[in-house]
């Protein structure tokens, strides 16, 4: 089924010059964002069945992320746009899902403030990290958080009786565990960068205290 996927996509009159951008993989992820302007229907408070609609859509935009790191891997495409956009396309969904159930009390305000915190925080910890030549490994912590998110969001954007389960409060108790997921990844993050930057950098002054104070006794 991806072989025939992928003979498919290559059969598109595309330009060779932008096949290296808009490769398979990368296509996924772009199509994947387009599910995020049907999520501003939550904001009319939908009924069970739509709700249940906007969820099936969210729920298989989140499988996509998988499709396409899959095909990635397969077909060795690998390129710098998709690592920066399959990532980015994960928070933004879920993200703007949590924004807009907030108003119709599907989701706590304050949850959805300390989870997209941590996301900001994460971020310009690996882009200081990258600037100063190191690269932080992504923590497994870290995974199973959005994995949490993706169970938690789904669940609260049914929100009605489902399949004999109370849909809101299964999906509650398993937004707590993806916060407490969230703020633990968002410390181990933290630690893994003062052990690899901060302490690499105050070394880097002992050492050149110590080598400017050899010069000053020899002189």
């Amino acid at each position: 089924m991806i072989d025939l996927l992928k003979r498919l996509f290559d059969r598109l009159p595309i330009p060779e010059a932008k096949r290296a951008t808009f490769n398979l993989p990368n296509t996924i992820t772009m199509l994947r964002l387009g599910v995020i302007p049907v999520l501003f229907f939550l904001l009319l408070s939908p009924g069970p069945t739509m709700s249940l609609v906007i969820a099936i859509l969210f729920i298989v935009a989140a499988l996509t992320d998988i499709l396409d790191g899959y095909v990635a891997r397969r077909f060795h495409i690998v390129t710098t746009m998709g690592k920066f956009l399959d990532p980015i396309a994960d928070k933004l969904i879920v993200n703007t899902a949590m924004i807009l159930m907030i108003p119709i009390d599907r989701i706590p305000a304050w949850i959805v403030a300390i989870i997209i915190i941590r996301d900001f925080a994460v971020d310009g910890i690996r882009s200081i990290s990258i600037s100063e030549g190191l690269v932080i490994d992504a923590s497994p912590l870290g995974k199973r958080k959005t994995l949490y998110q993706i169970f938690a969001v789904s669940a609260l954007m049914i929100h009605y009786p489902f399949i004999g389960f109370d849909a809101h409060l299964v999906g509650t108790v398993i937004l707590y565990i993806a916060l407490v997921l969230t703020v633990t990844s968002g410390i181990d993050y933290f630690l893994k960068f003062y052990r690899k930057v901060i302490r690499k950098k105050e070394s880097n002054i002992n050492d050149s205290k110590v080598f400017q104070g050899t010069i000053q006794e020899e002189d």
